[in-house]
């Protein structure tokens, strides 16, 4: 019978997955292999793993208070001075932990250079975000600034995309969102002489803050 990992080991071994330096040129999920259920404490080490293969930056949160330290320090460390936040509920945690943002869409052309959104869950078998129309800010805030920083939750956590998309269907039913899409690193493009650039069409950095939610 499987007894659950304590969170010092699954820190650990997110840690190590960390430490590792990605390759240079993602590798291509593989689509076709199957993957069995797994416990979300062994998911989120994988889903971590493939992440920063991807050439994601990924942070392991304890607590809400930890994901706003480590936010916090972020933003200083990269001098992201302009953070768009359009979503309400983030908006709100974010109010109250002292950490600015910008709400209005007034200057969004001019200034973005962060966006702060949440998603519809974490795929763990490509490393991939799953995003949506419905709780991004629309389009504009997944796309248009050169640092994308999403907030998830470890209860997000799935095994495969139809999980995800089951998921969704769950949490919208007939209102099913206009767009669906799965965000599997920065932004790249090798098309001109097979030259690896990043950012080419969208966010040159794409960063996860992934908050421990689960029991242990």
């Amino acid at each position: 019978m499987y007894e659950a990992k304590s969170k010092e080991i699954v820190l650990r071994r997110v840690r190590e997955a960390l430490a590792k330096s990605a390759p240079f040129l993602p590798p291509t999920p593989d689509f076709t292999s199957p993957l069995h259920a797994a416990p979300n404490e062994d998911m989120s080490v994988e889903f971590a793993q493939k992440f920063i293969a991807n050439a994601g930056v990924f942070f392991y949160c304890e607590s809400e208070e930890d994901f706003f330290d480590q936010l916090y320090a972020y933003k200083q460390e990269q001098n992201l001075h302009n953070m768009f936040v359009w979503e309400s509920n983030v908006q709100r945690i974010l109010y109250h932990a002292g950490i600015e943002f910008i709400e209005s869409e007034e200057t969004f052309i001019r200034d973005a250079d962060a966006s702060l959104t949440t998603c519809e869950a974490l795929i763990t078998r490509t490393g991939s975000i799953m995003v949506s129309s419905a709780n991004a800010g629309g389009r504009r805030l997944s796309i248009y600034p050169a640092t994308h920083m999403v907030v998830a939750k470890a209860s997000q956590l799935v095994p495969d995309i139809k999980d995800g998309l089951q998921k969704v269907r769950n949490k919208y039913k007939e209102n099913f969102p206009s767009m669906v899409s799965l965000v599997s690193g920065p932004s790249r493009t090798a098309d001109i002489e097979k030259t690896l650039v990043m950012g080419a069409h969208g966010p040159k950095q794409l960063v996860l803050f992934l908050i421990d939610d689960l029991p242990h």
